[in-house]
């Protein structure tokens, strides 16, 4: 029997841990998928969205701490019923999604794992029903380490937990899992492969106003600086002091230079001329953006469709224009 409450204690502990973790390289998108379920459409929980970061950033620490208590046995009685709350509210959430068919993604594994809601509520089952066998087992689950240790490690787990989600979201996720990673061959990408029943990208596509749809112009070109703003509200102003010089900086060195953005034109008229924008702004849908650059503003390099190097306006100075 103690086996099985070690195995079942580290397969929890490790389920919790890696979630917390594809979560934590990734805040943004987390916060992303909150607004989905916070949606009228869905909870009808407009009023929070605002949060939806805050909420996300509260929810990942949680996860990932619960996780690793259990896994070094601090406060195991505690930390059980934490992880049995927790499981109750995805529980809840996913079988939400699954019987009306409102979420099509949780988000559990962020873009690592991609589940079915049916898929991800039969797992929180597994768990819940782990997780109970645990709390009636929970004194014979022990401390790996003294408890010196112990605690040590339970009290770092949260601002190390902090300072790796400032890093990544003043950044980039440091692991990219999505679509539109470095590398990606956007035309190839928009091909439907054997087995599936849609292609890996299949919302790419950049209009004008006044030339229409410009995707397969702008795949073939030789170097291409895409400025990618989902919500011009959103964004923060004084990014556009360096979006300048590096959208001139490309533009000396003929690189054809667009912003791509799901806001109105003319929402960039203030904007192009007070800091004296020299591009023009195509249209892409706010989800597509979202998923092809976790900034607002990010900046992405293409040569001939293909991915060379995307970065957060913050690191806009690092960006890569040979």
């Amino acid at each position: 029997m103690k086996y099985l409450i070690q195995f079942l204690r580290i397969f929890v502990g490790l389920s919790f841990v890696s979630s917390g973790f594809l979560k934590m390289i990734d805040p943004l998108g987390t916060s992303y998928k909150l607004e989905e379920y916070f949606n009228p459409s869905v909870l009808d929980l407009e009023f929070i969205v605002p949060y939806a970061l805050l909420i996300g950033i509260i929810l990942i620490l949680v996860e990932t701490a619960l996780g690793v208590f259990l896994l070094i046995g601090f406060k195991s009685k505690w930390t059980i019923w934490g992880l049995l709350l927790m499981t109750v509210l995805f529980l809840f959430l996913t079988w939400y999604s699954a019987y009306y068919n409102k979420v099509t993604d949780c988000g559990c594994f962020g873009d690592a794992i991609k589940l079915t809601p049916w898929e991800t509520f039969y797992k929180n089952v597994v768990l819940f029903v782990m997780i109970v066998f645990l709390e009636f087992k929970s004194s014979n689950i022990f401390n790996l380490f003294n408890k010196s240790i112990t605690k040590w490690m339970a009290f770092l787990v949260i601002p190390i937990s902090l300072y790796f989600m400032y890093y990544t979201l003043l950044s980039l996720p440091i692991i990219d899992f999505s679509s539109y990673k470095i590398g990606t061959n956007i035309e190839e990408g928009m091909k439907l492969k054997k087995g599936e029943y849609k292609p890996a990208i299949y919302d790419f596509i950049l209009e004008s106003e006044v030339n229409g749809d410009l995707t397969s112009t702008i795949l073939k070109e030789e170097k291409v600086l895409l400025v990618l703003i989902y919500d011009l509200q959103k964004s923060d102003l004084i990014s556009f002091d360096k979006i300048k010089k590096v959208t001139d900086i490309a533009l000396s060195k003929n690189y054809k230079v667009y912003g791509v953005s799901a806001s109105l034109p003319e929402d960039f008229s203030g904007i192009k001329n007070q800091y004296q924008l020299n591009f023009e702004f195509l249209f892409n849908d706010g989800t597509t953006i979202k998923t092809m650059m976790r900034a607002n503003p990010g900046l992405m390099v293409l040569k001939k469709g293909i991915i060379i190097d995307k970065r957060n306006w913050t690191d806009a100075d690092k960006l890569v224009l040979n």
